[in-house]
């Protein structure tokens, strides 16, 4: 077998010329190609990893917000709640306080009315004791009855100093003398003269009756009045017990 070097050759130049060709026209156009397709792949990448990391950023902040609104919303709800306690308990105090001073009030009632009525009691008690008193001693009046409250206020009238019973005897008004009933003409003088020895001399006397004394004499001058009465002495009973109670 022999080799044609001559065809050998014209098929390497040939060859030589296709890849040059090859490189020329075809290579490296397609090499840039491919380069611009890599590089806008990769740009398409990094741009679509900006947006994936943006995602995430967005993704984590709505995550923080919503942390947050969860947060507040709890805050809410905890201060909420302390506030319905806070005001739960104030009402409770509020009621409390109220029921006390409804309670305090109608003891303070209670009380009240228990003391008006054992005032009311007791006064009755001390006018009934006293309407019995008077009653009695309404049966006891009469001339010797009279005899007694006449000695007992003349003896008054000895006990006042010497001075009071000068000025009253020689005052120009009357003195009045006041007797439950209508004294008789001899026991209108007897008094007359026993009252005016007792002031030591003559001495201006006005009788009148009150039926009110129930028993007894007593005198009324300007500046000088002695009680001598059941009345008086059944007034002084009612205010002793009165003060005792």
């Amino acid at each position: 077998m022999q080799i044609d070097w001559t065809t050998l050759a014209i098929q390497a130049i040939n060859i030589a010329i296709l890849i040059w060709l090859l490189g020329r026209f075809f290579w490296r156009p397609v090499s840039e190609m491919i380069a611009q397709r890599r590089m806008l792949a990769a740009q398409t990448l990094a741009d679509a990893e900006a947006k994936r990391q943006q995602a995430d950023a967005s993704l984590a902040e709505i995550a923080r917000t919503r942390a947050g609104f969860a947060q507040e919303r709890s805050a809410m709800l905890d201060a909420a709640q302390t506030d319905a306690a806070a005001l739960l308990e104030a009402k409770r105090e509020e009621t409390r306080q109220l029921v006390q001073s409804m309670l305090a009030q109608a003891h303070a009632a209670q009380e009240t009315y228990r003391a008006d009525a054992e005032a009311g009691w007791e006064s009755n008690a001390r006018d009934l004791a006293v309407s019995i008193a008077a009653r009695l001693a309404a049966r006891l009046s009469g001339e010797a009855v009279q005899e007694v409250f006449l000695s007992w206020l003349v003896a008054a009238i000895r006990a006042l100093p010497e001075a009071t019973r000068v000025a009253v005897a020689s005052a120009e008004t009357a003195v009045d003398v006041i007797s439950a009933a209508q004294l008789s003409p001899e026991a209108t003088a007897e008094a007359t003269r026993h009252i005016a020895a007792a002031f030591g001399g003559a001495i201006r006397l006005n009788f009148r009756v009150d039926a009110a004394l129930i028993a007894g004499l007593e005198l009324s001058a300007p500046h000088l009045v002695l009680r001598n009465s059941w009345q008086a002495d059944l007034a002084q009973i009612a205010a002793g017990l009165t003060h005792a109670s």
